[in-house]
């Protein structure tokens, strides 16, 4: 088994991120995805040039979420109940906080089935793409444990909570045709084209400005809590730095001129 999680490469504006260990389905514990992802996510914020990131797995699993074999540790009197939720708290829910607080968009793009906390490390990506041979189970309960990773806030939020409800009682598998039907993806490739697809929407975001995609997607992410009046005010003082960008003065002026922005990279 590679002894790294990541790969990580960046093309010009846009950062892929290929979790690599298909020899155990992608799995997140056990192992040193936590880690590795917390990390990237970190570096990632801290690099100005960089407006948008795409997720995938290599192999036929996106990820198959929480280490079952690891769990056993969980069984027996060997852990109490408070260290395993200290375990939760300092592990896996990591990466909830770093991925979804990203401020540049994020592209899952699910090549295979996505499972658990893999289903719920998608939903954590602003955007889903997904192969023909993707599938999706929030499958907690079909092991006697609830999302421990942040899915009871993620899921109803992507699907409704109506969806969310069925997926996540039931932890019956929908294959990519019902996840698009869910609102849980936005579009289904064939899986020969799925990088390439996703590249090609990453791109069109990274073409844009960095600075008014970061408030944007802010904004966003306010939006799904915030009263409409403290939304409106915050989208006012944004508007008002937008304004003031060089990028925002470029996208005028080639308007005026007739001809393509160039800006800053």
């Amino acid at each position: 088994m590679s002894n790294k999680f990541l790969k990580i490469e960046k093309r010009d504006a846009v950062v892929i991120l290929t979790m690599d260990q298909p020899e155990v389905r992608n799995v997140l514990t056990g192992n040193t995805a936590i880690k590795e992802i917390v990390s990237a996510c970190a570096e990632i914020s801290k690099d100005q040039s960089v407006r948008a990131v795409v997720l995938t797995g290599n192999g036929t699993v996106f990820s198959a979420g929480g280490n079952l074999r690891d769990m056993q540790r969980y069984i027996g009197d060997e852990l109490s109940g408070a260290q395993i939720r200290q375990e939760y708290r300092e592990g896996i829910q990591q990466i909830p906080l770093a991925l979804y607080n990203l401020d540049v968009p994020t592209i899952a793009a699910v090549n295979g089935p996505a499972i658990g906390a893999g289903c719920d490390l998608a939903c954590m990506c602003d955007i889903r793409i997904a192969s023909d041979r993707a599938s999706f189970a929030e499958s907690f309960v079909k092991v006697g444990i609830v999302p421990g990773d942040g899915g009871a806030w993620f899921l109803p939020r992507v699907v409704g909570a109506s969806r969310a409800a069925e997926m996540t009682f039931t932890g019956d598998r929908v294959n990519a045709e019902e996840a698009l039907s869910y609102g849980l993806i936005s579009r289904v490739v064939p899986h020969e084209s799925l990088l390439e697809e996703a590249l090609e929407l990453a791109d069109r975001i990274a073409s844009n400005p960095g600075t008014s995609l970061r408030m944007a997607k802010h904004l966003m992410r306010e939006g799904a809590h915030q009263r409409l009046d403290s939304l409106l005010e915050l989208s006012a003082a944004y508007q008002a730095l937008a304004h003031k960008t060089t990028d925002h003065e470029e996208a005028v002026r080639a308007f005026v001129e007739k001809r393509a922005p160039e800006f800053n990279k």
